[in-house]
């Protein structure tokens, strides 16, 4: 199938995106594979954006979600309390704070990740009685206001109709090529009274910048950035809505950095299942939140949070990280052999754990890989401030012998694209 019915194109708007790359009428998927509706298949690269970074309907989370609707459990409660949520809470705090002596309070702040973001913004500002906060080129932190505020791309910021305020952009780590010292301009405006750089509440950032072109922060770059605001009394939010729940390897993206931000955003992947859900962890002193002072009618969404009590069994150990780790090692090195392959088209390959890239001089070249992989069998967006580099994501579960050919496609998608 390669048009699609006339409904999508005549009553669904225009701001409709994914379907324009891939024009098909998706119908099933089951772990790393999704079907349309005449039975052709894809191997899914693309993970629901980072959403499904345990597959699709993984039988793991299928069974007690089913389970749980059959026995008529409570499917909408606010933020009632509920045996779903303290299922969640309590092997939340198990499996994944504890280890990690992350003494955090928990916040559903609604489904989304740019509700967590806001829920984040928010309490930094309620919490100093600063109004600035800090985000960084290429950043991206969702569509609603606040969250936009701090998101780099010209294209998504435009579509807010208003001017968004109260936000400074810095550099990401390597934005000037090594030219500068870390964080020298930052620094000295905070330091120099006549800078016009009023003391932000908050510093808010992506360890790797997924939408923004995977942008991979140094360790010590993020260290560099904790200290900075440790010093200057300035909160730390890291948004790991993308790259959180293993996707880079561990379940936070900072671990690896040995760093413990003030705040942190999550959801994508923490219902495991795609099921709406998002989570908002800070430091127990910064819970200053008056009853239902910022709240949302979707905060607590049960069948979310069965399947996320059921994800958490894969942090049980350190199997899934270690599988995240090999994989990931593997796309490098076919990435690897295409960046040898085509280096006289400029092309360079970016990433870590399972979020990968690989992008060429020309940025035309992303878009036409993307069309070619999905002609043969393959889901892979784009991403970067232009569309250029190839973002591959596929599930953290994925079988062997599907990211094998999963990369087979991708090389031949690739080599179609660049010599043609």
């Amino acid at each position: 199938m390669t048009d699609l019915p006339p409904v999508f194109t005549t009553l669904e708007s225009e701001v409709r995106g994914y379907c324009r790359t891939w024009p098909t009428v998706f119908d099933q998927a089951r772990g790393s594979r999704v079907y349309d509706a005449d039975g052709r298949s894809w191997v899914d690269f693309f993970a629901g954006a980072g959403a499904l970074n345990y597959g699709h309907n993984n039988p793991r989370m299928k069974r007690p979600l089913l389970a749980y609707l059959e026995r008529d459990g409570l499917t909408h409660a606010l933020d009632m309390a509920t045996q779903a949520k303290q299922a969640f809470l309590e092997t939340f705090d198990e499996v994944v704070l504890k280890p990690r002596a992350l003494d955090y309070k928990v916040q559903f702040p609604g489904p989304t990740g740019t509700n967590a973001v806001e829920a984040a913004l928010k309490l930094a500002r309620k919490v100093t009685g600063r109004e600035a906060v800090v985000g960084f080129t290429n950043a991206f932190h969702g569509m609603t206001l606040g969250a936009l505020a701090v998101t780099g791309n010209s294209m998504k910021r435009a579509g807010a109709g208003i001017p968004l305020v109260h936000a400074t952009p810095m550099p990401y780590d390597n934005y000037l090529g090594g030219r500068t010292p870390d964080f020298l301009w930052f620094e000295s405006l905070l330091e120099d009274s006549g800078s016009g750089l009023n003391k932000p509440a908050a510093v808010i950032v992506e360890t790797v910048q997924g939408e923004g072109g995977i942008n991979v922060a140094r360790a010590e770059w993020l260290r560099g950035l904790a200290e900075l605001c440790k010093r200057h009394d300035i909160l730390l939010i890291v948004d790991d809505v993308q790259m959180g729940c293993g996707r880079t390897g561990p379940f936070f993206s900072f671990e690896a950095a040995g760093i413990t931000p003030d705040i942190v955003c999550l959801s994508k992947s923490i219902s495991g299942y795609g099921l709406p859900m998002a989570v908002t962890l800070f430091r127990r002193e910064l819970d200053v939140w008056s009853p239902g002072e910022h709240n949302g009618t979707f905060r607590g969404y049960n069948p979310a949070f069965v399947t996320a009590t059921a994800a958490l069994d894969y942090w049980r150990d350190d199997a899934l990280e270690k599988d995240v780790f090999a994989s990931g090692e593997q796309i490098g090195r076919v990435l690897g052999d295409l960046v040898d392959e085509f280096a006289g088209l400029g092309a360079e390959q970016r990433g870590v754990g399972l979020v990968r890239g690989l992008t060429f001089e020309d940025p035309d070249t992303a878009d036409r890989i993307s069309a070619e992989a999905f002609r043969r069998g393959l889901l892979v967006e784009t991403s970067g401030p232009r569309g250029e580099v190839v973002k591959l994501m596929p599930p953290l579960t994925i079988a062997q012998d599907e990211l094998d050919e999963g990369l087979d496609l991708f090389t031949s998608a690739v080599r179609a694209a660049a010599r043609g």
